[in-house]
């Protein structure tokens, strides 16, 4: 879906300044979209009040509702001023992620937006902060906000994977360039692609005497130069606004948003789970800590990678 219409926006408790809601009010702005304003609680003081009687407990759990509600009733009120259709979702949750996927799930959401925590790196390796949840389970595109500005005639960066000949790679490339151009024309914005290729690898070129390093790096440079441009001419994007370099994704998409100043960066996901999603995660996450940008995250459509 190139444009946003319905958009869930996460409440972050911990902190005065919503990031979330402020780019959030940002995108209405611009697309006139609706939003709902979304929060998970759960008091665990809940859990050693079972000495009372169920009403009790009721009225408890419907005054810290109740309580959050009002407070976010508040922060909506700048956004209520501009005309931009809001709605409040306070829910009663101990684990914020599946709150969050349940109500996608529910109400059909096409955009989530969510405010973004620095990571510790090692605890980034081995364990899967409430972002990593969301990248994996939510259906829908995922707007990780930082602290950049949108700025007018900025630049939006879409990653892509052009020298893969899969069916599931070429339509996911379709679909991100797509949303790429979607977003440009909203923010009045520039549309680059990004595309890393693959090193000599070392092991080959020490077991294969024959083997030529630089003629492998030299083909594999012009394979992904000449399949990212052909790419960009199929969406009017000129060859000044194609960036191949080598390395991994994880390094050069950073250097190359860094170097544009990027105000997003739009990349797909495939959402592992499991062992392997806990030990390597995904591209889009190692990402998301090196950026100083937002991230819009999108999901490939899953039945292409059964082909």
């Amino acid at each position: 879906m190139a444009t946003f219409h319905d958009v869930l926006v996460v409440i972050d408790p911990t902190t005065e300044q919503q990031k979330a809601l402020e780019r959030a009010v940002e995108l209405a702005e611009h697309s006139a979209c609706r939003l709902t304003a979304f929060l998970s609680v759960y008091d665990f003081s809940y859990e050693m009040t079972t000495m009372l009687s169920g009403e009790e407990r009721e009225s408890m759990r419907s005054a810290v509702l109740k309580d959050r509600e009002i407070w976010i009733e508040q922060l909506l009120a700048m956004a209520r001023s501009r005309d931009i259709e809001c709605r409040v979702e306070v829910v009663w949750h101990n684990r914020p992620f599946e709150a969050i996927i349940e109500a996608v799930n529910q109400h059909g959401y096409d955009l989530l937006i969510k405010g973004t925590h620095e990571h510790d790196e090692l605890k980034s390796i081995i364990f899967t902060p409430t972002d990593w949840h969301i990248l994996r389970k939510c259906p829908c595109p995922v707007l990780l906000v930082k602290e950049h500005a949108w700025p007018a005639q900025g630049n939006i960066l879409v990653a892509i994977n052009a020298g893969s000949d899969r069916s599931h790679h070429k339509a996911l490339n379709q679909q991100l360039i797509a949303q790429g151009k979607a977003m440009a024309a909203m923010l009045d914005a520039h549309v680059h692609l990004v595309n890393a290729y693959p090193g000599t690898p070392v092991q080959i070129a020490v077991e294969i005497p024959e083997f030529d390093p630089t003629a492998y790096n030299n083909a594999m440079k012009h394979h992904h130069q000449d399949a990212a441009k052909a790419l960009a001419g199929q969406f009017d994007i000129t060859a000044e606004f194609v960036h191949v370099h080598e390395g991994m994704p994880e390094d050069v998409i950073p250097q190359v948003a860094k170097k544009l100043d990027a105000e997003m960066v739009i990349i797909g996901t495939i959402g592992r789970t499991g062992l392997s999603a806990a030990i390597i995660g995904n591209t889009a996450e190692h990402v998301i800590d090196r950026l100083d940008c937002d991230v819009l995250a999108l999901k490939p459509d899953l039945t292409l990678f059964k082909q």
